[in-house]
């Protein structure tokens, strides 16, 4: 009996492994399927986790609030930023595809808290990953080679004075 309970413990970690195998090789293939599976996962798993602590000093995510570029609706969503001299740079590991993404570069504007701080930011651009690697950290950057995160979202301070 043991021995079967075994055997099915080994077969169901072997086939976990097997399709994380498979979604991080979809994901640098750049899988339309392995990308929705990860917006997937994020959106319904992840970010209600992460949005306990984001935007608080020391947590790894802040937030990015937006507005939904056809609804107007307001949203919240954990992004992980390296704030820069004039803004921030967020890395984009689902390419531009993520909705909080178009809804920034469509509105033009956002507002991020990061570090207990409010800053309202503008002209969204999106650039090369390389022009900006060295902002991030080494194990970001090992993430960003095994996902091949190209393209990362550069937002600039619309007031250098923090926004209440």
């Amino acid at each position: 009996m043991v021995g079967q309970v075994a055997t099915v413990v080994i077969i169901l970690l072997l086939g976990l492994a097997a399709i994380a195998v498979a979604l991080v090789l979809g994901m640098r293939a750049k899988s339309p399927f392995a990308r929705d599976f990860f917006i997937w996962f994020t959106r319904t798993i992840a970010n209600p986790m992460a949005m306990r602590t984001a935007g608080t000093p020391g947590a790894e995510a802040s937030v990015i609030r937006h507005r939904g570029r056809k609804s107007g609706r307001a949203y919240e969503t954990p992004v992980g930023v390296v704030a820069t001299d004039g803004g921030f740079v967020i890395a984009l590991p689902y390419g531009s595809r993520a909705n909080w993404l178009r809804n920034v570069l469509a509105n033009g504007s956002a507002t991020i808290v990061h570090e207990g701080q409010t800053y309202a930011v503008d002209r969204p651009q999106l650039i090369p990953l390389v022009d900006v690697a060295n902002l991030f950290s080494a194990s970001d950057r090992r993430g960003f080679r095994l996902f091949s995160v190209d393209e990362c979202l550069q937002v600039r301070n619309a007031e250098q004075a923090e926004v209440q």
